[in-house]
């Protein structure tokens, strides 16, 4: 029987040695002969080197660019053919008898089945090496297993070793090592076989023999994978599979990495590219958070870019950015990223960094840019926004409206003694002009991405703010009042000015001094319900039909019930805005009241409205001059207007015109 087992295990293994997966490897159980007695006949005269193919007998490898599963002359079609014709013979049947695996009992078809399932879904490096790991550790009897990959910069193969144990240790073998047989192996394309593991140098490693072949992937090896085993005899075909299957793992996951690397990075500067910025902020904020961190945000903007590009040459303006980029890569932190956030927008993310320390950090960079000159173009200038989570926001986009925000107050403040000036999100009022508008424009050029509405925005800051007077409720009520005015150009001013008639109509029928206050306020508020007004109907270049002319007359409610009604402090003007389109008829809208039952607020401010809208110009008309207007009010006057009211306007409406 013994005779009959080394007949059929070197059947086997010459069917191995056909496979396309040919390796270089010694065979001693072929010959009957051991590793020992091997080395002993081929001993060479002292101190002469000793070659590889000099200690074994040698199959040249020529990897298979085919998967030999695939084929009919593939390993497991040849031990699945094997099973066939030994079925008869149970001891026999489909089964290698590996002596050197402690007796194990290997079905090479059963195992592959099985690394198939284990390595289903696995998506990174570390997976694949742990299930290898117990593969060739549980079923073949290894007493470790180590995977090297090739770092292209460092010119070394980093290895990282995992013991029967669980003890993994990480050496680096550099491509310089030429006698190390990892190295022989990974230049050579060809398995190496050694009677030792001395040449990994690494401690506590039990000495076993070794199995290094090489990871080749589309004719290109990508590393080496080594096998510690008591005995170097087994089934070479199979770990050339094994072998070539992880080599292209590795290959497809630097491809996914690369590609995920292009899509997110800008050619021109290196960094970030607008989504890949978002992406790195979306995960460093949740850190922050997590952590309980400040996180900070810089932003540059290049000044007079359009001027460089138009005048000079794109090619001169991607000069200065560049520089930009550069100056930026060369200051910032290993912890902090940095992208190209627009076209001449560079901004950086800072990591558990407050704004005192943003902003010493812009300082510098700006210092250094100024020293840089630009032929043509001279020092290169930037306006600099920065802003700090949580204390400017803890919202994503809000936090970049504010950066942004930032950036437009400081292109506003311009240059102090030659330097920019830095502005962060706590350094403004919110209702400052030059914050509103600066606030408008970063809306108005990311709303659509966005989503986000000015005016709503405006509305909520509006309504959280702490009202400390009645001077800076009004000074804010200005505000929102001009910035919703400011969404038609036609009526520009509008609530402005129907607030300074309602207040002399109210003074002229002699009322209380808090309630002419009282109307001063709601007038100038009376049209805050446009801010949930389509812009394609509120700007229409004609008169408003059909179904736009019942859209438009939403805005009295849309005012009272969201602007007003959340905010206590104003809940008492909701009379006022609510029903100042009403007529004394009951011709009037939202609800059609008539006659007393409109509050007197609210038709003081009705006449006050249509008299501005007669005198100013609109799309389709121009402005009616003040005789023409006060005649309209005459002849509504007991219809749509109240009679004394409009009596009292006109006597004192030439006194109003100045403004118009």
């Amino acid at each position: 029987m013994e005779k009959n087992l080394k007949k059929e295990n070197k059947e086997i293994m010459d069917e191995v040695s056909k496979t396309p997966k040919a390796v270089r490897v010694s065979n001693p159980i072929a010959k009957n002969k051991t590793p020992k007695e091997l080395d002993k006949k081929k001993t060479p005269a002292k101190n002469k080197k000793i070659s590889i193919a000099e200690k074994s007998e040698i199959l040249p490898i020529k990897p298979a660019v085919t998967d030999p599963l695939e084929r009919e002359s593939g390993i497991v079609a040849r031990i699945n053919n094997f099973t066939l014709n030994k079925s008869s013979n149970k001891m026999y049947s489909g089964y290698l008898t590996n002596s050197l695996s402690a007796g194990k009992i290997v079905d090479y078809s059963e195992l592959i089945q099985y690394l198939n399932t284990s390595l289903q879904n696995k998506k990174t490096t570390h997976d694949l090496f742990t299930v290898l790991h117990n593969v060739f550790v549980e079923k073949l009897n290894c007493i470790f297993t180590a995977f090297g990959v090739f770092h292209e910069k460092s010119r070394c193969i980093n290895l990282k070793l995992l013991n029967k144990m669980g003890g993994t240790y990480s050496s680096k073998i550099f491509l310089s090592d030429e006698e190390n047989p990892v190295i022989e192996c990974f230049k050579t394309s060809s398995a190496v076989l050694k009677n030792n593991n001395k040449f990994l140098n690494i401690p506590y490693t039990p000495d076993s023999s070794t199995i290094i072949l090489p990871l080749m992937s589309i004719d290109k090896t990508v590393g080496v994978m080594i096998l510690g085993k008591e005995n170097i005899e087994c089934n070479m075909g199979f770990l050339s599979f094994i072998a070539n299957y992880t080599a292209m793992f590795i290959h497809n996951i630097d491809l996914l990495e690369k590609t995920n690397m292009y899509a997110n990075t800008d050619t021109l500067t290196g960094l970030y590219n607008h989504r890949g910025f978002q992406e790195v902020l979306a995960g460093e904020i949740q850190k922050a958070d997590q952590n309980l961190t400040n996180l900070s945000i810089v932003m540059f903007d290049i000044n007079n870019i359009s001027k460089i590009n138009r005048e000079l040459g794109h090619a001169k303006g991607d000069e200065v950015i560049k520089l930009l980029a550069e100056k930026v890569k060369q200051n910032m932190r290993s912890t902090d990223r940095a992208g190209r956030y627009g076209s001449d927008e560079i901004a950086i993310i800072l990591p558990n960094t407050n704004t005192a320390d943003a902003k010493y950090l812009a300082e510098y960079i700006t210092y250094t840019l100024s020293c840089c000159f630009v032929d043509d173009v001279g020092p290169v200038k930037v306006s600099v926004g920065v802003s700090t989570y949580p204390e400017s926001s803890s919202d994503q986009e809000k936090l970049l409206i504010l950066t942004e925000q930032a950036v437009y107050i400081s292109k506003a403040r311009g240059y102090k003694e030659g330097m920019s000036a830095i502005v962060s999100s706590s350094d403004f009022n919110f209702w400052d002009d030059a914050a509103l508008n600066s606030f408008a424009e970063v809306i108005a050029k990311r709303h659509a991405q966005l989503g986000i509405n000015f005016e709503e925005e405006l509305v909520h800051k509006f309504n959280s703010e702490q009202i400390v007077s009645q001077n800076h409720l009004m000074e804010l009520a200005n505000s929102l009042a001009g910035a919703i005015d400011a969404k038609d150009p036609y009526t520009k001013g509008h609530s402005t000015s129907v607030s300074r008639y309602s207040e002399a109509l109210a003074r002229a029928i002699n009322l209380p001094e808090d309630e002419v206050q009282r109307i001063t306020l709601g007038a100038l508020l009376h049209d805050v319900g446009k801010i949930g007004i389509p812009e394609n109907v509120l700007k229409k270049p004609g008169k408003l039909e059909g179904e736009e002319w019942e859209i438009m007359k939403q805005h009295p409610v849309i005012g009272a019930e969201k602007v007003l009604k959340p905010n206590e402090a104003l809940r008492d003007l909701i009379p006022i805005v609510k029903y100042h389109h009403e007529h004394v008829d009951g011709t009037g809208y939202p609800e059609k009241l008539k006659g007393d039952e409109i509050p007197l607020s609210a038709r003081i401010v009705a006449v006050a409205d249509t008299f501005h809208a007669l005198i100013s110009d609109r799309p389709y008309r121009k402005g009616m001059s003040i005789d023409k207007a006060c005649e309209i009010l005459k002849d509504g006057a007991g219809k749509l207007w109240d009679r004394d009211l409009v009596r009292h306007f006109i006597s004192i409406a030439p006194s109003l015109s100045t403004i118009i």
